[in-house]
């Protein structure tokens, strides 16, 4: 028999590993390794030697198959509506983080970098949630409110992946003030996208999660600076947009 802690300790593990992937992820396009292992998934050969060296797209891989591995075994030990949706959503995070890949070597569009975003965001949900034991209710409002305006989040997160797609993680984006190409245009209607958002939890009285936001801006600003001063390794701070993108998640879940 399963003891009855291990569902919800499995479903913390899940949750807290999908966060590490995600942030993996921008240390991965801070510190210019996005194509360091080619565009080979999901492994490529010594990838655990790899990743002891310190590769971080080595690590971010080996932590998105925790992640889907934990996912399974989640499914198995308990199939239901968020089990389901997490484990799909691994399956897409999986196969688009491939042909983000193939984003940064130019040879598909930057929106599947923005959907491999979504789908990334999702998992690390579904299993909070479940780690937690909130309601399928509480999981389906968040996504209506993910999607549908006024805050509308999911489009946020999209645009911010569709800029580190567009810019292939090397090209600086320059000056946004008057936007002359598409890197500029999508960073632009980035920072709008995230400008309705923080009215929108003015106007929906989330001030915890304001305040992760305006911090998630700042920093995002600095990483804007940091890109143009130099865009192959801009450095830690995407990491840290990533982290503070995810306490905004955590508070609109929990507001």
């Amino acid at each position: 028999m399963i003891p009855a802690f291990t569902f919800p300790t499995l479903a913390y593990i899940g949750s807290g590993l999908a966060a590490t992937t995600i942030i993996l992820g921008g240390i991965v396009e801070g510190y210019g390794y996005g194509l360091s292992l080619g565009t080979n998934w999901p492994y490529t050969r010594d990838i655990m030697s790899v990743a002891i060296k310190g590769d971080p797209e080595a690590i971010h891989r080996i932590s998105a198959t925790l992640v889907g591995l934990i996912s399974l075994t989640l499914l198995v030990l308990d199939f239901n509506m968020i089990t389901l949706i997490g484990f799909v959503s691994v399956i897409f995070t999986a196969l688009l983080g491939m042909a983000t890949l193939y984003v940064l070597a130019g040879k598909l569009p930057s929106i599947f970098q923005g959907l491999h975003d979504i789908a990334a965001y999702t998992t690390f949900v579904s299993y909070l949630l479940l780690a937690t034991q909130f309601p399928a209710s509480q999981f389906i409002s968040f996504l209506e409110d993910a999607i549908i305006p006024p805050h509308f989040l999911y489009f946020v997160i999209f645009m911010g992946g569709v800029v580190t797609g567009t810019r292939r993680m090397r090209l600086s984006i320059g000056d946004v003030r008057r936007p002359k190409n598409k890197l500029q245009w999508a960073w632009a209607i980035h920072g709008i996208a995230a400008l309705i958002f923080f009215v929108a939890l003015i106007y929906l009285q989330m001030w915890i999660a304001l305040v992760f936001g305006v911090a998630e801006a700042i920093i995002g600003i600095l990483t804007y600076k940091a890109i143009n001063k130099n865009p192959e390794k801009p450095g830690i701070l995407i990491g840290l947009h990533q982290l503070f993108s995810l306490a905004v998640v955590v508070a609109l879940l929990f507001t």
